[in-house]
């Protein structure tokens, strides 16, 4: 064991309760969520920035000693990478996403520029034995992931969001109908079920009015995937509905074609049975039309409404109500309106 003083401790580390002078070991399990610290090897001046715990945005500067988790990501408009099979104190692995998961990379996008390089200096350790020095490596997560979790959301509504890329407006929409729908007197809960791990979106959930919030990553799952996405909605659904919301909101992070387990998830026909609507988030009119023929044909889903940049100005909003034959409603400046369709389409209240 070596002792160690850290710098950032990202978000992926939520739930570990790390203080800033840590215990490392040398011995590396190469499984994703373990904790690991590493030393950071050069400055961005791009896509810098790092997920504190306390939900805060940190710069990342040359030898920033960080602690991340151990993970992969496959993201279009960021970086890919996989999860190394062996590592060793002094390995050079990167810092894949802004919320600390740490991997080799494999490509990246050129909006973001090459990754951060990071020297490995040893797993996290923890001390979960009362009196004894014996440490085991520290892992995300509050809570077990069961791959046979059951769904059961006592009845709640639950409104979704999918959409056809990243930055595609999932989380401004998720967080208009939050808003709105606490002003209307809803007790709302909201989750995000699927993506890679930063909580940027549920605080912003939460910020918006959501009163209990969970992440996939909050059962100890760094990046979701077609394998363990159904379980997780399940999971995050049934814990959400025991604090008896009127209503939960469901963002499924990537888009409907993507790595992260959209597409399972909403092929999973207990998960498709209990969702009340389905949100639809363009970035543009094709992708709308493509993303409204994927829920109607592969899913059997028709689209509640249509939102995202798709919906910036009248172009795309009659472009989507004349080819789609569906309400198009812009987020950001007309979220009151998404609300409220939402409330009295879908929930059937009226204002």
């Amino acid at each position: 064991m070596r002792t160690v003083v850290v710098d950032k401790v990202s978000s992926v580390a939520q739930h570990s309760d790390l203080g800033h002078e840590l215990r490392l070991s040398p011995d590396i399990p190469c499984e994703e969520g373990v904790l690991v610290a590493v030393r950071v090897l050069n400055n961005k001046t791009r896509y810098n920035q790092l997920e504190l715990t306390s939900g805060r945005m940190a710069t990342v500067n040359q030898g920033d000693v960080v602690v991340g988790a151990l993970g992969h990501r496959k993201a279009l408009l960021g970086y890919s990478g996989h999860l190394p099979t062996a590592l060793a104190v002094g390995d050079t692995i990167q810092l894949l996403n802004i919320g600390g998961v740490l991997g080799v990379c494999d490509s990246a996008n050129p909006d973001v520029g090459l990754p951060f390089d990071c020297e490995v200096l040893g797993t996290v350790l923890h001390f979960p034995y009362l009196g004894e020095r014996i440490g085991v490596p520290a892992r995300a997560g509050e809570q077990t992931f069961d791959g046979d979790a059951t769904l059961n959301t006592n009845g709640v509504p639950v409104i979704a969001l999918a959409g056809t890329c990243m930055d595609s407006g999932k989380t401004a929409a998720a967080c208009a109908i939050v808003g709105r729908l606490r002003h209307r007197g809803f007790h709302v809960a909201a989750c995000k079920a699927t993506g890679v791990s930063l909580r940027r979106d549920i605080l912003a959930m939460e910020d918006a009015g959501a009163t209990e919030t969970m992440i996939f990553s909050d059962l100890g799952i760094v990046t979701t995937t077609a394998e363990n996405g159904p379980a997780l909605t399940r999971a995050l659904l049934t814990t959400l509905a025991g604090h008896r919301p009127d209503v939960i909101v469901l963002e499924l992070g990537d888009g409907l074609l993507g790595a992260y387990g959209v597409e399972a998830i909403l092929s999973d026909a207990s998960i498709r049975d209990a969702l009340t609507a389905v949100v639809l988030c363009a970035n543009d009119p094709v992708a709308a039309w493509g993303g409204a023929r994927i829920l109607r044909e592969q899913f059997d889903i028709e689209p509640a409404v249509v939102t995202g940049p798709a919906t910036d100005n009248a172009v795309g909003v009659d472009q989507i109500s004349e080819r789609l034959e569906l309400t198009a409603i812009n987020a950001l400046s007309n979220g009151v309106a998404l609300g409220d369709h939402i409330a009295d389409t879908v929930l059937g209240t009226s204002s």
